[in-house]
Protein backbone atom coordinates (compact mmCIF):
# COMPACT_ATOMS: atom_id res chain seq x y z
CA UNK A 1 0.00 0.00 0.00
CA UNK A 2 1.26 3.67 -0.79
CA UNK A 3 2.17 5.82 2.04
CA UNK A 4 -0.19 8.58 0.81
CA UNK A 5 -2.91 5.64 1.99
CA UNK A 6 -2.04 5.49 5.15
CA UNK A 7 -4.87 6.89 7.27
CA UNK A 8 -2.40 8.49 9.58
CA UNK A 9 -0.94 10.46 6.03
CA UNK A 10 -4.47 10.83 4.30
CA UNK A 11 -6.17 11.83 7.60
CA UNK A 12 -3.35 14.74 8.01
CA UNK A 13 -3.39 16.08 4.71
CA UNK A 14 -7.11 16.11 5.14
CA UNK A 15 -6.68 18.24 7.75
CA UNK A 16 -3.68 20.26 6.46
CA UNK A 17 -5.65 21.09 3.18
CA UNK A 18 -8.45 22.52 4.92
CA UNK A 19 -6.53 24.74 7.34
CA UNK A 20 -4.56 25.94 4.13
CA UNK A 21 -7.69 26.99 1.97
CA UNK A 22 -8.77 28.56 5.35
CA UNK A 23 -5.53 30.66 5.73
CA UNK A 24 -4.73 31.50 2.27
CA UNK A 25 -8.00 33.21 1.58
CA UNK A 26 -7.60 36.43 3.32
CA UNK A 27 -3.91 36.75 2.55
CA UNK A 28 -4.34 35.92 -1.27
CA UNK A 29 -7.40 38.57 -1.36
CA UNK A 30 -5.32 41.42 0.28
CA UNK A 31 -2.32 40.55 -2.40
CA UNK A 32 -5.03 40.49 -5.37
CA UNK A 33 -6.11 44.07 -4.41
CA UNK A 34 -2.92 46.01 -4.34
CA UNK A 35 -2.41 48.07 -7.53
CA UNK A 36 -0.43 45.88 -9.99
CA UNK A 37 2.71 47.89 -9.75
CA UNK A 38 2.76 47.77 -5.87
CA UNK A 39 1.92 43.68 -5.91
CA UNK A 40 4.70 43.06 -8.68
CA UNK A 41 7.27 44.97 -5.87
CA UNK A 42 6.09 42.86 -3.13
CA UNK A 43 6.29 39.51 -5.43
CA UNK A 44 10.00 40.78 -5.88
CA UNK A 45 10.97 41.37 -2.63
CA UNK A 46 10.40 37.92 -0.98
CA UNK A 47 11.70 38.85 2.54
CA UNK A 48 8.96 41.23 2.94
CA UNK A 49 6.31 38.84 0.68
CA UNK A 50 7.00 35.79 3.00
CA UNK A 51 6.73 38.37 6.21
CA UNK A 52 3.53 39.25 5.44
CA UNK A 53 2.18 35.53 4.73
CA UNK A 54 4.14 34.26 7.31
CA UNK A 55 0.75 32.76 8.45
CA UNK A 56 -0.42 31.52 4.67
CA UNK A 57 0.27 27.88 4.12
CA UNK A 58 0.91 28.60 0.08
CA UNK A 59 1.00 24.75 -0.41
CA UNK A 60 0.49 22.64 -3.48
CA UNK A 61 -2.67 21.53 -5.06
CA UNK A 62 -3.42 17.95 -4.32
CA UNK A 63 -3.13 17.36 -7.81
CA UNK A 64 0.31 18.67 -8.07
CA UNK A 65 0.95 17.16 -4.47
CA UNK A 66 -0.02 13.43 -6.64
CA UNK A 67 2.31 14.64 -9.28
CA UNK A 68 5.50 14.90 -6.99
CA UNK A 69 4.78 12.07 -5.46
CA UNK A 70 4.59 9.68 -9.20
CA UNK A 71 7.14 11.47 -10.25
CA UNK A 72 9.69 11.22 -7.50
CA UNK A 73 8.52 7.27 -7.51
CA UNK A 74 8.91 6.72 -11.32
CA UNK A 75 12.53 8.41 -11.06
CA UNK A 76 13.26 5.97 -7.74
CA UNK A 77 14.59 9.01 -5.89
CA UNK A 78 16.80 8.85 -2.85
CA UNK A 79 17.74 12.07 -2.65
CA UNK A 80 15.59 15.06 -2.80
CA UNK A 81 16.16 18.40 -2.35
CA UNK A 82 12.99 20.81 -1.97
CA UNK A 83 12.97 24.63 -1.81
CA UNK A 84 10.27 25.99 0.11
CA UNK A 85 8.94 24.06 2.97
CA UNK A 86 6.17 26.41 4.55
CA UNK A 87 4.24 24.07 6.85
CA UNK A 88 5.07 20.50 5.05
CA UNK A 89 2.51 19.63 2.50
CA UNK A 90 4.63 19.19 -0.21
CA UNK A 91 7.25 17.44 1.62
CA UNK A 92 4.72 15.16 3.05
CA UNK A 93 4.36 13.75 -0.50
CA UNK A 94 7.86 13.49 -1.12
CA UNK A 95 8.44 12.08 1.71
CA UNK A 96 6.30 9.77 1.05
CA UNK A 97 7.66 8.65 -1.98
CA UNK A 98 11.16 8.52 -0.51
CA UNK A 99 9.25 5.79 2.27
CA UNK A 100 7.99 3.94 -0.87
CA UNK A 101 11.35 4.20 -2.61
CA UNK A 102 12.83 1.68 0.02
CA UNK A 103 13.69 5.23 2.36
CA UNK A 104 16.34 8.17 1.36
CA UNK A 105 17.11 11.80 2.53
CA UNK A 106 15.01 14.97 1.68
CA UNK A 107 16.60 18.23 2.26
CA UNK A 108 14.03 20.80 2.40
CA UNK A 109 14.55 24.63 3.45
CA UNK A 110 12.66 27.17 4.92
CA UNK A 111 13.12 30.83 5.92
CA UNK A 112 10.45 31.05 8.81
CA UNK A 113 11.38 29.25 11.60
CA UNK A 114 7.77 28.99 13.07
CA UNK A 115 6.88 27.57 9.66
CA UNK A 116 9.30 25.16 9.63
CA UNK A 117 8.91 24.12 13.06
CA UNK A 118 5.19 23.66 12.19
CA UNK A 119 6.09 21.65 9.28
CA UNK A 120 8.61 19.26 11.42
CA UNK A 121 5.49 18.55 13.57
CA UNK A 122 3.45 17.39 10.55
CA UNK A 123 6.37 15.48 9.58
CA UNK A 124 6.04 13.70 13.16
CA UNK A 125 2.38 13.22 12.94
CA UNK A 126 2.70 11.69 9.27
CA UNK A 127 5.60 9.41 10.62
CA UNK A 128 7.67 10.72 8.16
CA UNK A 129 10.08 12.90 10.06
CA UNK A 130 13.34 10.14 10.20
CA UNK A 131 13.46 10.44 6.56
CA UNK A 132 13.74 14.90 5.77
CA UNK A 133 16.48 17.76 6.96
CA UNK A 134 14.89 21.06 7.52
CA UNK A 135 17.31 23.86 7.00
CA UNK A 136 15.71 27.02 8.61
CA UNK A 137 17.00 30.49 6.78
CA UNK A 138 17.69 31.93 3.36
CA UNK A 139 18.16 28.88 0.99
CA UNK A 140 21.10 30.42 -1.16
CA UNK A 141 22.99 30.44 2.56
CA UNK A 142 21.53 26.98 3.76
CA UNK A 143 21.89 25.22 0.35
CA UNK A 144 25.73 25.83 0.17
CA UNK A 145 26.53 22.26 1.76
CA UNK A 146 24.48 19.71 0.42
CA UNK A 147 25.57 16.07 -1.29
CA UNK A 148 26.64 15.02 -4.46
CA UNK A 149 23.59 12.37 -6.37
CA UNK A 150 20.87 14.30 -6.06
CA UNK A 151 18.01 12.51 -7.94
CA UNK A 152 14.99 15.36 -7.21
CA UNK A 153 14.89 19.15 -7.14
CA UNK A 154 11.30 20.59 -6.29
CA UNK A 155 11.31 24.67 -6.37
CA UNK A 156 8.43 26.17 -4.87
CA UNK A 157 9.93 29.23 -2.80
CA UNK A 158 10.39 32.67 -3.69
CA UNK A 159 10.26 32.72 -7.60
CA UNK A 160 13.10 34.99 -7.96
CA UNK A 161 15.62 32.90 -6.51
CA UNK A 162 14.71 29.75 -9.17
CA UNK A 163 17.82 30.41 -10.99
CA UNK A 164 20.27 30.85 -8.02
CA UNK A 165 18.78 27.98 -5.99
CA UNK A 166 19.11 25.83 -9.40
CA UNK A 167 22.61 27.46 -9.55
CA UNK A 168 23.46 26.26 -5.62
CA UNK A 169 22.16 22.72 -6.67
CA UNK A 170 23.65 22.10 -9.88
CA UNK A 171 26.49 21.04 -9.61
CA UNK A 172 25.30 18.26 -7.16
CA UNK A 173 22.56 16.71 -9.87
CA UNK A 174 23.17 13.53 -10.99
CA UNK A 175 22.67 12.88 -14.93
CA UNK A 176 19.05 12.00 -15.25
CA UNK A 177 17.95 13.87 -12.24
CA UNK A 178 14.48 15.37 -12.42
CA UNK A 179 14.14 19.22 -11.66
CA UNK A 180 10.28 20.58 -11.19
CA UNK A 181 9.68 24.59 -10.50
CA UNK A 182 6.44 25.11 -9.33
CA UNK A 183 4.08 28.71 -10.41
CA UNK A 184 5.83 29.10 -13.66
CA UNK A 185 2.96 30.93 -15.03
CA UNK A 186 3.88 33.60 -12.67
CA UNK A 187 6.16 34.35 -16.41
CA UNK A 188 7.84 37.45 -15.20
CA UNK A 189 9.09 36.82 -11.63
CA UNK A 190 10.33 33.38 -13.00
CA UNK A 191 11.54 34.30 -16.80
CA UNK A 192 15.70 33.98 -15.42
CA UNK A 193 15.02 30.32 -14.65
CA UNK A 194 12.51 29.14 -17.44
CA UNK A 195 14.97 31.04 -20.07
CA UNK A 196 17.98 29.21 -18.89
CA UNK A 197 16.28 25.25 -18.70
CA UNK A 198 14.86 25.91 -21.65
CA UNK A 199 18.39 26.68 -23.28
CA UNK A 200 19.32 22.98 -24.55
CA UNK A 201 22.94 24.21 -24.70
CA UNK A 202 22.66 24.25 -20.95
CA UNK A 203 21.91 20.61 -19.72
CA UNK A 204 18.88 20.23 -19.89
CA UNK A 205 15.33 19.35 -21.23
CA UNK A 206 12.90 21.16 -20.16
CA UNK A 207 8.93 21.27 -21.53
CA UNK A 208 6.17 23.05 -19.42
CA UNK A 209 2.94 21.36 -17.94
CA UNK A 210 -0.66 22.50 -17.46
CA UNK A 211 -1.16 22.22 -14.38
CA UNK A 212 -1.87 23.87 -11.22
CA UNK A 213 -0.35 27.20 -11.58
CA UNK A 214 1.73 25.86 -13.89
CA UNK A 215 4.86 23.44 -13.53
CA UNK A 216 8.28 23.39 -15.57
CA UNK A 217 9.66 19.88 -15.76
CA UNK A 218 13.23 19.40 -16.73
CA UNK A 219 15.81 16.87 -16.85
CA UNK A 220 19.05 16.64 -16.59
CA UNK A 221 21.01 15.42 -19.42
CA UNK A 222 24.05 13.70 -18.90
Amino acid sequence: MTTLLNPRVSQLLDELFLAAAAADAPIMARLQALAPAERDDLLRDYRRLYGAAKDAYLAVSREVGVFLYTQARAAAARSIVEFGTSFGLSTIYLAAALRDNGGGRLISTELDPDKAARAQANLERAGLADLVEIRVGDALDSLRNLPDGIDFLYLDGAKTLYREVLERCEPHLRAGALVIADNIDMVALVAPYTTYVRAPTNGYLSSRLVLGDGLELSLRLG
